[in-house]
């Protein structure tokens, strides 16, 4: 017999031994081992030495090792068969796959250790950490229970190694887990105590009663891995692993629950709210706290809002979303692996998935969930201005005046808590007496006006009927076990008391601001006492001529804000205020409660519930943001907008948000604009920041362009604080009118198409300011792009956010594109252009292959709704461009939910133009007609159009156009009745 025999391949000790014991075979061919796979490696193979009679062999092996799957691949090897080698390796962890063991400040070596971790200083980069896990997570799952809608299972947990635990934070020994398969895009999975009651989230969710999945029609797939626990995503369609938290972090505890999952790619965008310098997640070992605190926007600090969302590009430019409904105080961190840490200090982990597979289904699967965006008034969409520090109302007629006068378009006056006596809620102050006057006036021209509100109600005066009524209707936040009120310090100063602006702040609040009660939202008894407060000042029942007719609401200070840590007195519970685990918060040293209330605060959510402020501080805005909205509608019977300073997911179901108190500084245009982006994922559409900036004096250049890159926020207003100087667009000189008239009539004549989109975000969930990657995913450059944005699909923003700069380098993806002011076209496949940008002008294009409709500007929104419209069609390469116009009354409530709307659709193919009524729900009263077609990159010389209704030509007295050079058709004095169908068809 000839034959090779190998005898044992023996594996022990990180060796592989390759023993022949019987050789009397020489193959022909040369044959060669050259790949070796070793399963279950719960470490990185790092290196892989060859021996052969115990000598090393020189090899230029190469090894790869999957952390999900726990397998790695040498390859490259060349082990002639017949011959006996052994390989030696070593296991280690590499850089990007040490996850945080000690995540608190102040660790060292012998922290670390007593935690059952490695200590490794490492000073090739600053921020990999020194104390890391060095096994796997100490929970495992038994009793698994499938269904055709998901599953149930128990988590376990065994103290393998001796770990010590801080107060509060030993792990919880059994869990639950429960995956529900809901949709075929959009799955949840919760790991909770099923012994004992936790905290969950009050925020309810668009859920199916019962899951509506299908096992062939799923776009994911689940696995739980045994032990060590964890949970695995994978998308069907690709393989890709979406989520895979088998990794040691998983603690489950009290105070401290922690969970990581490694991430399908570098790409991803989102949580909040703190300013970003990029859209894109910057992976290299960052951590953001989420805590909401009224805190201008800065690095690393956490703000005003709670958004526990993010979406995650895949490499093949799939994309999905991930929401944790978690309120308790947060942190995250990334790590170049790729992977994110969640790290929470209560409640459970419950994750909810979406699969897009577009970045733009994502948000509409997303707010599916959550709930829609809000469709705001049309007027809500004009320009807007504010200032904290105007000295009474006639500085506010003189400011209205001047801007009729310069014939600048503007909708919206506010007045900041200046208009309050004292900055008492819902008094007027004797500097403002002429204000509801002033407002009568203004909305009799067709403008409207926006109040502050904030929730801090003050406890130190005699007759304040909101404080008497609060206390009578037991609105206020309490201690625990107790009638008291906790008192903190926000804007209301004392009665009788001379404020002496020139005394530090903490001297200022100490001596003149009076004790606060901070109303609890959750409470019926709330809603119907801040409803009387509010209808009070809309109709005065005391004095009929103090009654302020608003027409929206800006709460303000929700997070909820406070000038004094905690109460006036302290706080009484050390560990809830001071947590085992504090996340990574600004002011981290200065514990839960820097700014705001003291966490023992009892809450009662309206089934009975008491809860800790603990839990749920970060839906304090979230709380007052509904109520409000449903009173104002309920007072003003009309539209209505309330715009939120905090957040949380769902918020913008009722409300808009402006980014919080910035600075009149250049780097602001840019973060702006990230901003709203991820305000977009949010499901928050009618944003926008302070144009010119709230701290700080604005200065010439910065406020104009700012102007201009404002002239495209969806929310629009320029607002700016006390002591700052002026920078209306009236306060500089005639030139800067002029550029500001000029923008905002370009806005105002976009004003259709813009109107449109916060329909179509309304109905269908998509995004108004979208990030170039949602249309052109396939390329991976818009995948960074920030300096530029779109208005929905067709409009591209390319502003300048540098001082100095005269041109614009602008990216533009595959497409024809059209210098909306010139016409001119260009085709694009994939290239940075730089664009001139003079002082006076913004750089706008409209992608080819879509339609927008316009409408000529005015002063307002009131008379600009009543002219002639336009039709932009920009078309294709193919010759093809299509597009909406949503039309209501732009003030009735749920005009789109109860079906009084017309909704027209506009497709341009070969040589027609085809006008069709997708719903008949509306007729305007003002006999509105498109006037003017302009059609761009028309490649025919034209000669003749036809107007055709129900397919039969009519006459028409309309003058025609044709630029051979530009390639554009121009048709005016057309009268196309907006409601009627029509085809327009040129020869």
């Amino acid at each position: 017999t000839l034959a090779i025999q190998y005898n044992n391949f023996i594996v022990s000790q990180n060796t592989l031994q390759l023993n022949v014991t019987n050789n009397n075979y020489s193959d022909p061919n040369n044959l060669m081992f050259q790949e070796i796979k070793i399963l279950g490696l719960q470490q990185e193979l790092m290196t892989v030495t060859v021996l052969q009679e115990n000598a090393v062999q020189v090899s230029s092996h190469n090894i790869t090792y999957n952390p999900t799957d726990k397998f790695a691949v040498i390859s490259g090897l060349q082990l002639d068969l017949g011959k006996s080698y052994s390989l030696t390796w070593t296991l280690g962890t590499r850089a990007t796959e040490k996850f945080d063991c000690y995540p608190s400040a102040g660790v060292s070596k012998e922290l670390c250790e007593q935690r059952g971790c490695i200590w490794a200083e490492d000073t090739s980069s600053s921020n990999v950490p020194y104390c890391y896990y060095g096994s796997d997570n100490s929970y495992s799952i038994s009793d698994v229970q499938y269904t055709a809608s998901g599953l149930v299972a128990n988590l376990t947990y065994a103290n393998t190694t001796a770990r010590a635990f801080e107060r509060s934070t030993s792990p919880i020994s059994t869990l639950r887990l429960e995956v529900i398969y809901h949709s075929n895009d959009m799955l949840q999975f919760k790991i909770y105590d099923y012994a004992n009651k936790r905290y969950e989230v009050p925020v309810p969710l668009n859920l199916p009663s019962t899951p509506t999945s299908t096992i062939e029609q799923r776009l994911y797939d689940v696995t739980v891995q045994t032990k060590p626990f964890g949970i695995q995503v994978r998308r069907r369609s690709t393989g890709t692993v979406l989520w895979d938290s088998q990794l040691p972090t998983f603690t489950f505890s009290d105070m401290f629950i922690q969970i990581s999952t490694r991430l399908a790619s570098q790409y991803v965008y989102g949580f909040g709210e703190t300013e970003h310098t990029t859209y894109r997640q910057d992976l290299n070992w960052h951590t953001w706290g989420m805590f909401t605190r009224d805190q201008p926007p800065g690095y690393k600090l956490n703000s005003y809002g709670f958004q526990p969302f993010y979406m995650g590009l895949e490499e093949d430019g799939n994309a999905h979303g991930v929401l944790l409904l978690n309120s308790n105080g947060m942190d995250v961190t990334f790590q170049p692996t790729p992977a994110l840490t969640y790290r929470t200090i209560g409640g459970i982990l419950d994750f909810y998935m979406v699969l897009g597979p577009t970045p733009e289904s994502v948000v509409q699967e997303y707010t599916a969930l959550i709930g829609r965006p809000v469709l705001p008034p049309y007027w809500a969409l004009g320009f807007q201005l504010c200032r904290y520090g105007y000295a009474n109302d006639e500085e506010v007629a003189q400011l209205v005046e001047e801007m009729k006068a310069a014939r600048i378009p503007y909708d919206v006056q506010y007045t900041d808590i200046d208009y309050m006596e004292r900055q008492l809620d819902f008094t007027l102050s004797p500097e403002f007496a002429g204000l509801p006057d002033l407002v009568n006036k203004i909305r009799e021209e067709g403008m409207r006006f926006i109040i502050i509100l904030d929730p801090a109600i003050s406890g130190n005066e005699t007759n304040y009927l909101a404080f008497d009524r609060g206390v009578q209707n037991d609105v206020f936040i309490k201690w625990p076990n107790s009638n008291e009120i906790i008192y903190g310090k926000v804007w209301p100063d004392y009665p009788n008391v001379t404020v002496n602006n020139s005394l530090d702040w903490d001297t200022q609040v100490e001596l003149y601001r009076a004790y606060t009660a901070f109303p609890d939202f959750f409470r019926n008894s709330t809603t119907e006492w801040w409803a009387t407060e509010i209808m009070e000042v809309y109709d005065n029942p005391r004095n009929a001529s103090l009654s302020l007719k608003f027409d929206g609401i800006w709460i303000d200070m929700n997070e909820p804000s406070s000038f004094v840590h905690g109460a006036v007195w302290g706080c009484r519970d050390s560990e809830l205020n001071n947590p085992p685990y504090m996340p990574t918060l600004g002011w981290r040293e200065e514990g839960l409660a820097y700014k705001t209330l003291c966490m023992e605060g009892e809450q009662q959510l309206p089934d009975g519930t008491l809860v800790r402020h603990y839990d749920v501080h970060n839906l304090y805005g979230w709380s007052q943001t509904k109520p409000t909205f449903d009173i104002l509608r309920n007072i003003t019977k009309e539209r209505g907008i309330v715009v939120t300073r905090s957040t949380y997911p769902s918020s913008g179901k009722w409300s808009g948000h402006w980014l919080g108190d910035n600075t009149a500084a250049w780097d602001q245009l840019e973060k702006s604009i990230i901003g709203m982006m991820e305000f977009s994922l949010f499901g928050i559409s009618y944003t926008g920041a302070d144009i010119c900036g709230f701290f700080s004096d604005s200065e010439y250049e910065l406020c104009l362009r700012w102007m201009q890159l404002g002239a495209f926020y969806p929310y629009s207003r320029n607002h700016n604080g006390e002591g700052s100087k002026r920078q209306d667009p009236v306060s500089w000189n005639s030139t800067f009118e002029d550029i500001s008239r000029d923008v905002l009539n370009i806005r105002y004549s976009l004003l259709p198409y813009l109107y449109t989109l916060m329909y179509q975000a309304n109905a269908h969930g998509s995004t108004v300011v979208r990030p170039l990657l949602h249309e052109f995913v396939e390329d991976r450059t818009t995948w960074d792009i920030q300096k530029q944005f779109l208005w929905g699909p067709a409009l591209l923003i390319s502003p300048v956010l540098q001082q100095g700069a005269v041109t614009v380098n602008a990216y533009f993806p595959n497409a024809i594109w059209y210098d909306y002011h010139t016409n001119e076209s260009f085709g694009s496949k994939g290239e940075f252009r730089n664009l001139s940008a003079p002082l006076d002008h913004i750089n706008l294009h409209i992608r080819g292959g879509h339609i927008l409709v316009q409408q000529s500007p005015a002063n307002t929104t009131a008379y600009s709704r009543k002219n002639p419209l336009s039709i932009i069609v920009a078309l294709n390469d193919s010759q093809l461009a299509e597009g909406q116009l949503y039309w209501d009354d732009g003030v009735r409530i749920d005009a789109y939910e109860d079906g009084v709307y017309l909704l027209t659709s506009f497709t341009a193919r070969q040589n027609t133009l085809e006008i069709k009524i997708l719903h008949r729900g509306y007729s305007d009263p003002n006999n509105l007609k498109f006037t003017t077609v302009k059609t761009l990159g028309l490649k025919t010389t034209v000669t003749r159009l036809a107007v055709l209704e129900n397919g039969i030509e009519i006459p028409s007295a309309h003058s025609l156009s044709y630029n051979a050079t530009t390639q554009v058709l121009s048709t005016t004095q057309l009268e196309l009745e907006l409601g009627k169908e029509y085809t327009l068809q040129w020869s």
